[in-house]
């Protein structure tokens, strides 16, 4: 559809684990329109990161993509063969991989990293792509580029090695960019220039953005979409402002409500009771009935479909 970057189509990625077929994605269907943010919300274990793996066809094995469609700039990346899709990764679609003091390779310099993506990619000479590797330390932040260039990563701080971690990611101009987690670890002065800077890239150059993160006061003020993932699954969609003012899935509700505020009359955090379950023991029907407080039998029976709402709204609860 004509002003999406990206659109997935009943996606289905899952694990092969002796007799057992674990089901991490379970049909998802979500799209990003051209340069706008999609933040994708969710506890640990929910399916946010195999989702982008998944895009990126980057499954660890034993996993494995089962079907459905990846429709990016007109073509499916899942029909794609691998130089075809080795083409795209790194060049049209970037990656900010979670965990800056680890991404790194720690004994290759700073700027022999960004380098290799564009000799990968772009296919440049060594002094064209010295050129652009300073010029993209500068664009995210490095006051003395030529210094950063030949240091190695353990010479950063966690805050600076996102930086390079982002100039890497940006340095074949993406039309999409992915950030996983792009903020854990680091304090919250660093977090809010990180924010900033890509937000500023964003705006720059144009880029779509698929953000994951755990954070939701990160997408209230970052985000342009926001979906909320549980147990492999996607179980609302909606603009952020209005999910903000109206969280339609219980699962939603419970979220924002276990959000810290410091609100004189409450004495106590509020939190969604139970865990989220283990993709090798799902229950029957919903898959969040356990936890919600408005189960009723047809959802411990029956997983409820994606619905339509209209006005960019989707949700898949049996209350709607």
């Amino acid at each position: 559809m004509e002003g999406y970057i990206i659109e997935i189509s009943n996606l289905y990625t899952s694990f092969f684990i002796d007799t057992q077929v674990i089901p991490v994605i379970n049909d998802l269907n979500l799209r990003i329109k051209k340069g706008k943010v999609l933040g994708l919300i969710g506890e640990s274990g929910s399916g946010k990161t195999m989702t982008a793996l998944s895009i990126l066809r980057l499954v660890p094995s034993p996993g494995k993509i089962i079907s459905g469609r990846v429709c990016f700039e007109g073509k499916d990346l899942l029909s794609l063969t691998n130089r075809e899709m080795e083409s795209i990764r790194g060049n049209r679609i970037g990656m900010i991989f979670q965990e800056p003091m680890t991404a790194l390779n720690p004994v290759i310099r700073v700027g022999e990293q960004i380098s290799e993506t564009l000799i990968t990619h772009k296919g440049l000479s060594k002094k064209e792509v010295r050129e652009i590797s300073l010029e993209l330390l500068k664009k995210v932040g490095f006051e003395d580029p030529g210094k950063r260039y030949i240091q190695y990563p353990h010479q950063l701080s966690g805050g600076q090695r996102q930086r390079v971690l982002i100039a890497i990611a940006i340095s074949c101009n993406p039309s999409l960019l992915i950030a996983d987690e792009p903020t854990t670890a680091l304090d919250v002065a660093t977090e809010a220039q990180i924010l900033s800077l890509l937000k500023e890239l964003i705006e720059t150059q144009n880029m779509s953005m698929l953000f994951i993160t755990h954070n939701l006061n990160i997408m209230k003020r970052f985000g342009d979409h926001i979906g909320i993932m549980y147990a492999g699954r996607l179980l609302e969609m909606a603009p952020v402002v209005d999910f903000f003012n109206e969280p339609l899935h219980p699962y939603s509700k419970g979220l924002i409500d276990s959000i810290f505020t410091l609100r004189p009359n409450e004495k106590r955090l509020k939190v969604i009771p139970g865990f989220v379950p283990r993709l090798s023991e799902l229950p029957e029907g919903c898959k969040f009935h356990p936890r919600c407080n408005y189960a009723m039998d047809i959802c411990k029976k029956d997983e409820p479909p994606m619905q339509d709402l209209g006005n960019e709204r989707w949700i898949r609860c049996y209350l709607f």
